[in-house]
């Protein structure tokens, strides 16, 4: 697969449509960073190459990541929910884990975390039209109640983006430690998404 080439010109838009994947790398993720507005553009991770993920995980629109999907049942100690997770790479068992640490923070912090507003769906990202990490069972949304979205408080035309967080740095922290990402680092702010990265993390596994 090529990895392709590294332009330092790619306009923003192009970064998002047709990300290499060496673009995929271009920014470094600030694990275990202080909560804080990031910088323009700054989106770690949302440069995504489409034909890496389908030869790893599949591609939803021909009925290759559902055959890799397995349940994981989340936060059963404050409200139990069974979710589709992808196993692919020990992704599912990664949310395991994750789960059974939040499931014994106080529920002052848990409570960000449940009820999932889900994990797998096949469909694209609303603003680059390229595929979600949903669409590889390779994410999780939680709490809407107590999540903040780029394009809820923008709207698709804005050009200023007013950072907004109401996720623990409790959660982040445990999610990152077991290899996901999360949509809070992003300067398009995505607070209740976290996704499956790996490679992206510095991780013990």
């Amino acid at each position: 697969m090529d990895a392709g080439p590294v332009d330092p010109d790619k306009p923003f838009a192009a970064l998002l449509s047709h990300a290499t994947i060496l673009d995929q790398l271009r920014l470094a993720y600030p694990q275990g960073a202080p909560i804080a507005p990031p910088g323009f553009n700054f989106d770690p991770g949302r440069f995504r190459n489409a034909a890496f993920f389908n030869h790893m995980y599949g591609d939803c629109r021909k009925g290759e990541v559902e055959k890799h999907l397995t349940s994981v049942v989340w936060l059963p100690r404050h409200r139990s929910q069974t979710l589709r997770f992808t196993a692919v790479n020990g992704a599912a068992d990664r949310l395991r884990e994750v789960s059974a640490e939040i499931d014994v923070l106080p529920p002052s912090l848990a409570r960000a975390a449940y009820p999932s507003a889900g994990t797998y769906s096949c469909r694209g990202v609303a603003d680059a039209g390229q595929p979600s990490m949903h669409a590889y069972g390779a994410a999780i949304d939680l709490n809407l109640k107590v999540s903040d979205y780029w394009l809820w408080e923008a709207g698709k035309a804005a050009k200023i983006v007013p950072y907004r967080n109401r996720m623990p740095k409790e959660i982040v922290d445990i999610f990152e430690r077991h290899g996901f990402i999360w949509g809070g680092r992003w300067y398009h702010y995505d607070t209740m998404h976290f996704e499956y990265r790996p490679e992206l993390l510095n991780t013990t596994r």
